[in-house]
């Protein structure tokens, strides 16, 4: 590389020094690319490495997804149980609530009809009085009646007892 540096042009000084430095700076370039560069056996070492990392977490996914999936199952289940509770509960309080209901509708019943019994036996006592106080006044009145024909009878009988009393006088 010198003798062809020096064909053209280049003393023999500088040829040296540039193929020195060409040397270093490949040798240098060499040494990183070394360090930088991965030997096949620890490519495949690192290749299986990554992949047990892989394969573990996928496992670890799969776990936690079904442990996600029972805890939202298990969820579900304790939600459906609450709602058949509640629904129970909603079912008796109806029932219940029915049958207050039921009584309170029966009592007022009674009470109206008791009301009305009583109402009508009020209206009946009352018709009987009035029919027994209108038996009364006409019996008053029959009696009255009787008593003035009586007085107007013997007014009247008085009368002619009289006048033929004067009329024999006077004749």
């Amino acid at each position: 590389m010198v003798k062809r540096l020096t064909a053209h042009d280049f003393t023999e000084k500088q040829s040296e020094v540039v193929v020195t430095t060409l040397t270093d700076i490949l040798t240098a370039t060499i040494e990183v690319l070394q360090k930088e560069m991965v030997t096949k056996s620890q490519q495949e070492i690192t290749l299986q490495q990554i992949m047990n990392h892989l394969s573990s977490i996928k496992k670890d996914m799969i776990i936690l997804e079904k442990s996600e999936f029972s805890a939202l199952r298990n969820e579900n289940e304790k939600q459906a149980l609450a709602i058949k509770q509640l629904k129970g509960t909603l079912m008796d309080e109806l029932v219940k609530l029915k049958g207050n209901l039921l009584l309170d509708m029966n009592l007022e019943k009674s009470r109206v009809k008791d009301e009305f019994l009583q109402h009508d036996k009020l209206i009946s006592e009352l018709t009987h009085r009035l029919d027994a106080r209108i038996a009364e006044m006409n019996t008053v009145f029959e009696r009255y009646k009787s008593d003035t024909i009586k007085y107007m009878a013997g007014t009247v009988l008085s009368c002619l007892t009289i006048c033929l009393g004067f009329y024999r006088l006077w004749k």
